[in-house]
């Protein structure tokens, strides 16, 4: 067992990050403290996928010297779902950094269970 996490020591570290990052979004209260659990996350499923999409001893599908072999590249799909999902993902965290600010301008905190019940008293007020 040992030996197979030796060899494939990409995949283990992308499930750690992913772990640590999913146990982030579980136990942390604060916003930016998810969100940067979700970040972790992101980042441990890019790991893997790129790892995953990597072979040795092949080169990137560009045709050189005519070798037009399908053994002799490695698929691109994988790096082209790695490009895409950094983009969501930058998206995704502009987006939620924006909503934090707006939460603590109107509730002054960045706690869930505070914002909860602070905003259950504003609506209980009307």
């Amino acid at each position: 067992m040992i030996e197979n996490l030796l060899i494939n020591y990409e995949e283990a570290v992308a499930v750690i990050l992913f772990g640590i990052g999913f146990t982030m979004l579980l136990f942390q209260r604060n916003l930016i403290k998810k969100l940067i659990g979700m970040n972790i996350m992101d980042t441990g499923t890019f790991l893997f996928l790129a790892s995953m999409g990597y072979i040795n001893g092949r080169k990137a599908p560009i045709v050189v010297n005519g070798v037009q072999d399908v053994e002799a590249y490695i698929n691109p799909l994988p790096a082209g779902l790695v490009l895409t999902g950094i983009v969501v993902s930058v998206s995704v965290t502009a987006i939620m950094l924006s909503l934090s600010v707006r939460l603590y301008r109107r509730y002054h905190t960045l706690d869930l269970d505070d914002i909860y019940i602070l905003s259950k008293h504003q609506t209980e007020d009307r």
